[in-house]
């Protein structure tokens, strides 16, 4: 039986989790980075004309709107925060905390459920200048506590 990694414990664990959320999980051999990309979909019944972070206008029938969390290795991996939802670092071979991925997966549906209503109260409201998924901090941690302490042990970053 192969060992587990983080990849195959999150794909494992948000499968059991997102519903119909759609995730895709990006591993960046060479920056020691994996990203768990997700989308959320809203319908623009006004024709609404949307703008995105990099300037870019939509007034299409339907919104696509991604983010993503990013795992990373410190010292090591190259990227701008401000790009994610949230990092989490990883401690090289050793990997990550499984409690964590199973804290994350428990949240992140979450997050996404109320993304989705926030993107549809954006969309219908003129007024709003800007949407963006909100990652509660003190709520996360509560979740991951809870699961710390039914869960001991890391996964291992994947090989190559």
């Amino acid at each position: 039986m192969k060992k587990e990694t983080i990849l195959t414990c999150l794909e494992t664990e948000l499968t059991k989790t997102m519903g119909n959320y759609d995730f895709a999980i990006d591993w960046d051999k060479r920056n020691h980075t994996i990203e768990l990309i997700f989308q959320l979909f809203a319908q623009n019944k006004v024709g609404l004309a949307i703008e995105d972070t990099d300037g870019t206008k939509s007034e299409e029938e339907i919104i696509e709107f991604e983010d993503a969390l990013l795992f990373y290795l410190p010292g090591k991996s190259q990227f701008e925060e401000s790009d994610y939802l949230k990092v989490f670092p990883y401690e090289g071979k050793k990997g990550i905390d499984k409690a964590l991925i199973l804290a994350i997966s428990t949240y992140l549906p979450e997050v996404l459920t109320e993304g989705e209503s926030d993107l549809l109260d954006f969309l219908n409201d003129q007024d709003a200048d800007v949407f963006e998924l909100k990652w509660q901090d003190a709520e996360f941690d509560e979740i991951y506590a809870k699961k710390k302490e039914k869960n001991a042990g890391n996964v291992a970053y994947p090989s190559y």
